[in-house]
């Protein structure tokens, strides 16, 4: 089998892992917050603290790759991310898990960094529709089985098992890398941006803490203000540093480019509104509803049945019509489905859910393969790595202030209603419906809002490639 082959094998076996550890851990968080006795912030945790890491070490990590080769570093962000792994699994506590998350994290940013570069770096220009097809048609296969996945170990082992099960996964899939991808060319003059790294990573942090405990610490209290001020600071000194450097770790320059810019939106737009709803989708279908984790699972299944099947053929397509039309259009149907969802009355079963399902699935399937297009088919191939970098890392943070920002909200709700109707079981279930119906909204005005920016800044002819 040929190289390109080999290399595509082992990025989707990396992303369906990373992607399969996502879903696994949104079903099983109500089984983690009663086992570690959790409370609502050290659940935010568990998503925000690795998607956290991923974001802030992303860019970083692009660097690191054109420095020392991208399949070096890919293949140790392999085994760090299986060393987390195996400490989540082992972890007693939630800060225990929360720190071993954030470790996870740093590992698949090594991964997400370098995962499309080496694609693009493999397959010609009017062969990477094909590629990303592939690609996007595992991360719907992960979405797929990652629900099932989740709540068959819960339920049978324990949610320790949704980390463990990494292990032979990453061994497997480094060993396949070593063997038979091809190192890649370095940069000599490659240089780690550490100005950039510190202050990017630190604005960040202290943002969506600020979000996560807005609510509980006051939004008017010094702490809260202190936080947001250093977050607005620090991260334009990042972006006054980024403009000075010869090799900035994000390269503003890109983003003169409307279409990179507009990719970068949809890539926040998608994680910030119907990615970050699963967490609160799950807490209701569990905690509200009483289902279990594998029965959680299963209801899933449209959307990612959905997302699976319609990626593949968005990746083909995507060759012959217009980018754009499906990144915008992939996004309304998001908005349209979350809108959809928003209608949940007290005693209404999950099927109130599934018409939104329906639409939501079929819109993530249509974003991903061409969103992959729309980032790499805009750079020249030198400058894929740092490309697909900025990319991931406006998933995660679109992931990290998407589930702060939305909890925030929820809690915000939730006070308000239960000092209103009191602490009995069918107030608390009350009071969480009418938030999490207030929470579909808001993610669906993210959605819409993101589907008009990709309408208006996707163009043809940005593409450097002329079929894109």
């Amino acid at each position: 089998m040929a190289s390109k082959w080999w290399t595509l094998l082992v990025v989707c076996l990396s992303m369906f892992m990373l992607l399969l550890d996502v879903t696994i851990v949104n079903v099983a968080l109500p089984d983690i917050q009663r086992e570690l006795h959790s409370d609502f912030e050290d659940l935010q945790w568990v998503v925000d603290a690795y998607a956290l890491a991923l974001a802030a070490l992303l860019l970083g990590s692009g660097s690191l790759a054109d420095l020392l080769g991208r399949r070096r570093v890919f293949v140790v962000g392999l085994f760090v991310f299986v060393a987390a792994s195996l400490l989540c699994g082992l972890s007693g506590s939630p800060l225990m898990l929360n720190l071993a998350r954030a470790l996870q994290g740093g590992g698949g940013a090594m991964m997400f960094a370098t995962s499309l570069a080496l694609i693009a770096q493999e397959f010609p220009p009017k062969e990477r529709g094909t590629a990303f097809g592939i690609w996007g048609a595992t991360t719907g296969f992960a979405v797929a089985v990652g629900p099932l996945a989740g709540g068959a170990l819960t339920d049978a082992f324990g949610w320790e098992w949704i980390f463990l099960v990494n292990v032979p996964i990453g061994l497997a899939t480094a060993a396949v890398s070593l063997a038979r991808v091809p190192g890649s060319e370095r940069d000599p003059n490659a240089r780690i941006d550490w100005a950039g790294l510190v202050t990017f990573s630190s604005g960040l942090f202290c943002f969506v803490f600020a979000l996560i405990r807005g609510n509980d610490d006051g939004w008017g209290s010094a702490k809260i203000v202190g936080l947001l001020v250093a977050a607005v600071v620090l991260l334009a000194v990042f972006v006054i540093a980024e403009l000075r450097r010869d090799q900035p770790m994000l390269d503003l320059r890109l983003f003169r480019v409307p279409t990179f810019t507009g990719a970068q939106i949809v890539a926040f737009a998608i994680h910030a509104s119907m990615f970050s709803m699963f967490l609160y989708i799950v807490l209701y279908m569990q905690n509200v509803l009483g289902y279990t984790p594998l029965e959680t699972g299963v209801r899933f299944l449209p959307v990612s049945l959905l997302s699976f099947a319609a990626a593949p053929v968005a990746g083909k397509l995507a060759e012959r019509f217009p980018v754009r039309l499906f990144l915008s259009g992939g996004l309304a149907l998001v908005g349209l489905g979350l809108v959809l969802m928003s209608g949940i009355d007290p005693g209404d079963d999950w099927t109130t859910l599934l018409p939104g399902f329906i639409l939501g699935g079929i819109g993530i399937g249509l974003i991903n393969p061409p969103l992959a297009t729309a980032v790499i088919g805009v750079v020249e191939p030198r400058r894929s790595g740092a490309a697909s970098g900025i990319n991931s890392t406006f998933r995660q943070v679109g992931t990290a202030v998407g589930i702060a920002g939305l909890g925030a909200i929820l809690q915000s709700k939730l006070t308000h209603s239960l000092d209103a109707r009191g602490l009995a079981t069918d107030a608390a279930h009350a009071a969480y419906i009418d938030a999490l119906n207030e929470l579909f909204i808001v993610g669906a005005v993210i959605a819409f809002a993101g589907a008009v920016c990709a309408l208006v800044l996707v163009r043809r002819r940005d593409f450097i490639s002329a079929h894109a």
